[in-house]
């Protein structure tokens, strides 16, 4: 599967942005996907996960509550909703597919098997 992340920006503190990560390729409901950011000069970091359904999903901490992902397999595309967005959110967001059958907690960089570009997202204070 190819993956092609889309939708960063630059936006005010307090301000929204949605990502998108569109696929192609092999069927898109058969991969967990998810998103990773890594800030200038840090580690990446996982963000947030979608099962292949969209049932579930899981977040890092600091973005619970003010992130949402979704997913519609008909468009194969998942989706990043940023809201409340703050200047520790300046990162390069990357989406991320692992082909398996299961769910879990699925947050490091090793379970995904194919890796999108990054779109970069600033946020200005």
């Amino acid at each position: 599967v190819q993956l092609q992340a889309s939708g960063g920006g630059l936006v005010q503190a307090g301000g929204s942005l949605r990502l998108s990560c569109a696929a192609s390729g092999r069927r898109f409901s058969d991969y967990v996907v998810g998103w990773f950011r890594q800030p200038l000069g840090k580690e990446r970091e996982f963000v947030a996960g979608i099962s292949r359904d969209g049932t579930n999903t899981n977040y890092k901490d600091s973005v619970a509550g003010r992130f949402t992902i979704s997913r519609d397999n008909d468009k194969n595309t998942v989706y990043l909703q940023m809201n409340s967005l703050k200047p520790e959110d300046t990162a390069v967001y990357y989406c991320a597919a692992a082909l398996t059958f299961f769910w879990r907690n699925y947050v490091r960089q090793t379970d995904y098997d194919y890796w999108g570009q990054g779109t970069q997202v600033t946020v200005s204070s």
